[in-house]
């Protein structure tokens, strides 16, 4: 599993690997969905080959990778005006969140692109979009975008980039659909006006939060409900602004593509699908990204908030194979414990240790 253990010296955690948390990045694709066209709806499905918009928000961090890592913040220093930040962000090479949505968004309206190269770069969209609004993504190198500041709330140790990207979510104490439905406040004029800006603009907006955050945080600082009270608020204005906007590039680059889906035969004639090739346990670290069947006993677990880490094998640290229960698969856990189970599907690497994330909670059968 995870280690979790925060220190004063150092942190381990980069800027690069979530933001917003799993509840913000699927209320993000959630109230985005909600402003597509209709015609720009059909191609979305199409293109995610029927997934949804939430269901695949942070499948850009399920499977980072050393060369798209920095694909997800912006760093640069603290003071500029407007127009330096616009020369100093042009000026930056392609690998970071501004050089990868436009590069994501060329794939897009590419027309030889291929089916698998579209799924991908609209996966990456939702994902991104969403980190643009994250304001610790665009943010200061030297403290990993707030990961070394660390802070307190709740009664326990946290950073500024976490506090950021999940924990003031969390204690607002929202459902998904509640969040989804509480942040979606924008009228027609706010909308219009957000969709006009170009992601340049939603850089600097970022930037100019990040400021004031540094400035109004000290290392070692207990955050308190007056804090909590004052940001939550920005929160909701960025995620809105995240979703909408979202909208507002997709209807942009969909509005008026038409694409042909070929119709499947009727459900008789359909052959039972081949479920992926069974492998050991023990042959999960040289499976990185295959689709397998693999079996295992669970022998520990740790709830993160954001999904629940379950170790087959061993107990942490010397699991084979981490599960990452995540949305409605997390219910399992109290059905999983010491048992045996089999899951089916893609294995990712994760700092170097297997993982498979698990959010059909048909894709996991319980033995004994």
């Amino acid at each position: 599993m995870r280690k979790q253990v925060l220190t004063v010296t150092l942190i381990v955690i980069s800027a690069a690997l979530i933001s917003w948390g799993y509840k913000g990045h699927r209320a993000v694709a959630t109230i985005a969905q909600k402003h597509l066209t209709s015609n720009t709806a059909y191609v979305v499905s199409a293109y995610l080959k029927g997934e949804s918009m939430a269901e695949v928000s942070t499948w850009a961090d399920e499977h980072r990778n050393p060369t798209t890592a920095k694909w997800h913040f912006l760093n640069l220093p603290l003071g500029l005006n407007h127009q330096q930040f616009v020369d100093y962000v042009n000026q930056q090479s392609n690998d970071n969140v501004y050089g990868a949505i436009l590069k994501e968004e060329a794939i897009l309206k590419d027309k030889a692109s291929t089916s698998d190269q579209r799924n991908s770069a609209l996966k990456y969209l939702i994902h991104l979009v969403g980190d643009a609004h994250q304001p610790m993504h665009i943010s200061r190198a030297e403290d990993k975008g707030g990961n070394t500041i660390q802070v307190r709330f709740d009664n326990a140790g946290t950073n500024l980039h976490s506090l950021w990207d999940s924990k003031l979510i969390d204690h607002e104490g929202l459902t998904e659909e509640q969040i989804a439905k509480q942040y979606d406040w924008a009228n027609e004029t706010q909308i219009k006006k957000w969709q006009a800006d170009s992601p340049i603009e939603w850089l600097w907006e970022s930037y100019q939060i990040s400021t004031e955050l540094y400035a109004d945080i000290k290392a070692g600082q207990t955050i308190d409900e007056a804090y909590y009270k004052k940001y939550i608020q920005t929160i909701h204005l960025r995620i809105d602004q995240a979703g909408v906007r979202l909208a507002g590039e997709l209807n942009k680059l969909f509005n008026d593509t038409k694409v042909k889906v070929a119709l499947l035969p009727p459900p008789s004639t359909l052959e039972m699908p081949v479920p992926p090739p069974p492998i050991k346990l023990e042959e999960a670290k040289n499976s990185i990204y295959k689709v397998v069947t693999v079996t295992g006993k669970v022998y520990s677990f740790k709830d993160i908030k954001s999904m629940i880490l379950v170790n087959l094998g061993a107990a942490y640290p010397n699991q084979l194979l981490t599960i990452a229960l995540k949305g409605d698969a997390k219910q399992l856990i109290n059905q999983i414990k010491d048992k045996t189970i089999t899951v089916q599907g893609k294995i990712i690497d994760y700092q170097g240790r297997p993982e498979i994330v698990v959010t059909d909670v048909n894709t996991v059968t319980i033995g004994k």
